[in-house]
């Protein structure tokens, strides 16, 4: 096995599968994604009564490739509000984690990975911008009414590695940059990126655009009497808009790719949908740039959906008028979580205590 240089275990755990990649300094070794089937997630009671087969899979994927890495960082969850940046795992964490603090999601696994692998390799356990980072400003925190706060969830780990990436790509220190940052996923989040800080963001389970997935902001009226219809139990209500919403309910499929090819072949339906889409994220990405006044240093489309030239084509015409269009498709976010755990091991940047 090849010398110890720096090297880390980066773990990205998803609804049907946990991304694991070990990168030697800033160079990708290798990655992989250990898919987990329906039939066998269905066996496990909640997402969190899935760690032990979870980490078994990080455990066996890892003794096979490193001896003794450096660190273990993973994805962080939907935890207490914080700031952006890179977190030592603790006990606190790990229990908020347990708890689901904010709602129950795969990303809540990743510090209890990270902490179980750390222990075995004798090596420091991080995360890095878990979605419940929070650095919004006092206005945007307001709802409407007392009663409800605006949350700050959002896409931050791939939201904060594009606008650094942005920031390089354009010449200017990242704090003096201004961005729009639409991460394109399943579900979207679209943020204004200011000097590096996530300053307001849709919550992409509750509002913003629909998406694949997720049914973004509904008319309140209408959604109070379906709620209440009988028709539905709160569970599937909650189903309704994320997870079976967007694409899914008007299309029958969270395939993009899939709703492209019924567009090619003449559905004039899926592309009205399918632009419905589009038409909806530039709506969410003007809106964003009234927070910053409109002085924006770019627009930054990002995540899965941005590999989309025809969704992509569509936002661009609605918002071009507003500053330059960076394309970063996909989303690299076990990059960026070693390259974050790289910064602290060389004392480039301090994990910060949860």
């Amino acid at each position: 096995m090849a010398e110890n240089l720096e090297e880390i275990i980066a773990i990205n755990p998803g609804s049907t599968s946990t991304k694991l990649g070990l990168f030697r300094a800033d160079e990708q070794v290798c990655a992989e994604a250990l898919r987990h089937e329906t039939s066998t997630l269905e066996h496990f009671r909640t997402v969190q009564s899935q760690l032990g087969f979870r980490l078994q899979a990080a455990r066996l994927w890892s003794r096979a490739r490193v001896e003794k890495p450096s660190a273990v960082v993973a994805v962080g969850g939907l935890l207490r509000p914080l700031p952006g940046g890179t977190y030592r795992v603790n006990e606190r964490m790990l229990e908020d984690a347990r708890a689901n603090m904010q709602g129950e999601h795969a990303s809540n696994l990743g510090c209890l990975m990270a902490s179980g692998l750390a222990a075995e390799f004798g090596c420091g356990a991080y995360v890095v911008d878990p979605v419940s980072v929070d650095e919004f400003e006092a206005l945007a925190r307001y709802s409407g009414h007392p009663l409800i706060q605006r949350r700050s969830l959002s896409h931050a780990l791939n939201i904060h590695f594009v606008a650094r990436r942005a920031a390089k790509e354009v010449g200017l220190p990242l704090e003096q940059s201004s961005f729009i940052v639409a991460h394109l996923g399943g579900g979207i989040s679209v943020a204004p990126v200011h000097g590096g800080r996530i300053i307001d963001v849709n919550d992409a389970s509750s509002g913003g655009p629909f998406s694949p997935e997720r049914t973004g902001s509904l008319p309140l009226q209408e959604f109070i009497t379906l709620c209440f219809s009988g028709s539905y139990s709160q569970e599937e209500v909650r189903a309704l808009v994320m997870g079976k919403g967007g694409l899914v309910a008007y299309m029958g499929t969270n395939s993009a790719e899939r709703v492209e090819a019924m567009i090619s072949s003449g559905d004039t339906f899926a592309r009205e949908i399918y632009e419905a889409m589009a038409y909806q994220i530039a709506k969410e990405i003007g809106a964003m740039a009234t927070v910053l006044a409109g002085n924006l240093t770019a627009i930054v489309l990002t995540g899965g959906l941005a590999a989309s030239t025809m969704l992509t084509g569509w936002i661009t015409e609605r918002v071009k008028f507003l500053a330059p269009i960076l394309l970063y498709p996909g989303e690299d976010e076990l990059r960026a979580l070693a390259l974050s755990a790289l910064r602290v091991l060389r004392g480039e940047e301090q994990a910060m205590e949860y």
